[in-house]
């Protein structure tokens, strides 16, 4: 499903990369590992320039080293001598910017007129706001004030989650976004979207005709997506007591891990059309209508004190810049409803949270059992089929059906084909942020998010908040360590459902595995 826009294709590795907030955490591990993997796999040429900018006083020569420490630590591929690191660097320059001063940038403009005319980028500018919200729209009309987006080739602004608070803040957000740039100049990133398995959902979906037509609810009996991690709220107890697992994950990546499961084959590989059928799930999503409601189908917890991996860890409370009494959710599970045709009555369960057992995204779809009183049926308990896409940290698909067992005459055992995508974490493929830089410059939206995405993502989480304001009774504890309270698993369980066990811990007793990996070893 990924795309070109054959228009701007040419003119990709033609630009000035603007990353303001350069000397953030983003730009460190991320933005500036994701330029230097462009440049090693010639996507791009000698035509483009880098420029930092943050508060922060930093010479040129400074910038290029700090530049060069985030690659070699963070970076999947290393330089290879003085050299060929030489001629990468010279084309970063770092300026000191006060975002709200039009001067500062109109010094700006200057400096990439100079640098288009040095590389010949022909006008093309990229400008990634690695920053809080509250700067987007101050940077936006100072980029306008300053001259920056004058002249010949594109401009495009990649802009950082959280897109807004609320609806009514993202709404504001937007606004003064549309005042300075058209909607398909703005992309909105959602790292998610760059995974390869998430993008690999849409092409093992309609590229293979024994999936898409069980893809409905007459074969599938749930579908379930679970985001867990291992760590706590680290450095960024500050921000998260003001948001928590809903708007920190659920509006963004939850969303749109079921927009991919659930949307409909699009009319054409174009990113409009794909980004079309996303917003059709998202207009489908069944609204909770009441607090009673929300409560019948949505869990929240937070965790307390335990252990994890061996080590004790402390609770949620007792991180640093959280309040003592705070309410705020660390862990949520939901489920949410498809109101169309093809996804009728299929419950999508999703559940993501902090300090769980194991770090693991995946997409989990249970097909329905073969009817009960049939042939092997009545002599055994058949599990059902499943179709797992394992986003990380191992990248593959998983396969588990039902097949005999070695040696017996009637024994039936559960088989796993495992396609592991890489055959080993940190292999050297493309990370999330490397894919979506390099179709931002491109001028390929299709993994970015639009505004209506956006807006109807958030007109679905607020019916939540609001709920979870009118009443915070129903938080409940739940041990560091554990898959979060045991409401969680009984909304399954009302169902005649239950979570699956994510990667790392499928493996189950008499289970037959057939594993197969990209490099064509058997594991």
């Amino acid at each position: 499903m990924n795309t070109a826009n054959h228009t701007t294709l040419n003119s990709s590795d033609r630009a000035v990369y603007f990353i303001f907030g350069a000397t953030g955490d983003l730009a460190q591990r991320k933005l500036f590992p994701a330029i230097y993997s462009m440049y090693r796999e010639g996507k791009l040429g000698q035509n483009f320039a880098v420029v930092g900018l943050a508060r922060r006083p930093r010479t040129r020569e400074q910038f290029r080293e700090d530049v060069q420490a985030s690659i070699e630590e963070f970076c999947r591929f290393k330089p290879d001598n003085n050299e060929e690191w030489n001629a990468f660097a010279e084309h970063f320059e770092y300026m000191s910017l006060d975002v709200s001063s039009v001067p500062g940038f109109v010094e700006l403009c200057k400096l990439a007129e100079q640098l288009d005319e040095r590389f010949e980028t022909g006008g093309n500018r990229l400008f990634y706001l690695a920053l809080a919200p509250e700067h987007f729209g101050i940077v936006a009309h100072n980029l306008k004030n300053g001259g920056l987006l004058e002249g010949d080739g594109w401009r495009r602004l990649v802009i950082e989650k959280p897109f807004g608070y609320d609806l009514s803040s993202a709404e504001k957000l937007n606004s003064e976004l549309c005042e300075v740039f058209k909607e398909e100049q703005i992309y909105r990133i959602d790292h998610y979207l760059g995974k390869e398995m998430v993008q690999n959902i849409g092409i093992i979906r309609f590229a293979n005709a024994f999936f898409e037509p069980l893809w409905n609810n007459k074969h599938i009996a749930n579908v379930q997506i679970t985001l867990g991690e291992t760590v706590g709220v680290e450095d960024r107890g500050g921000y998260y007591d003001r948001s928590g697992a809903l708007r920190d994950m659920g509006q963004n990546h939850m969303l749109q891990m079921i927009t991919m499961i659930a949307m409909e084959p699009p009319s054409r590989l174009n990113p409009e059309d794909i980004r079309d059928e996303k917003v059709k799930v998202l207009r489908s999503l069944r609204k909770y209508r009441s607090t009673e409601e929300v409560r019948g189908h949505v869990v929240r917890g937070q965790y307390a004190e335990g252990t994890l991996n061996g080590k004790p860890v402390p609770g949620y409370r007792e991180e640093d810049k959280v309040a003592p009494d705070s309410t705020t959710e660390t862990y949520f599970a939901a489920k949410v409803f498809v109101d169309n045709f093809r996804w009728a009555g299929v419950p999508f369960y999703i559940r993501t949270g902090k300090r769980l057992p194991a770090k693991a995204t995946e997409v989990v779809v249970e097909f329905k059992k073969v009817p009960d009183n049939v042939y092997l049926t009545e002599k055994h308990d058949l599990e059902p089929n499943l179709l797992v896409f394992r986003v990380q940290p191992m990248e593959g698909v998983y396969i588990r059906f039902n097949g005999k067992s070695t040696g017996s005459s009637e024994g039936i055992v559960p088989v796993a084909m495992d396609f592991a995508h890489s055959s080993g974490v940190g292999i050297n493929t493309p990370e999330a942020y490397e894919r979506l830089l390099y179709d931002a410059a491109r001028g390929d939206s299709t993994y970015f998010t639009r505004w209506d995405e956006v807006k109807l993502a958030w007109s679905f989480v607020d019916k939540i908040a609001e709920a979870w304001k009118e009443d915070t009774s129903d938080i409940r504890s739940y041990a560091a360590g554990s898959w979060g309270p045991v409401a969680s698993h009984e909304l399954l369980a009302k169902d005649g459902f239950k979570w699956w066990p994510v990667n790392g811990q499928r493996e189950g007793e008499g289970e037959i595995r057939l594993t197969n990996r990209v490099d064509g070893q058997e594991g």
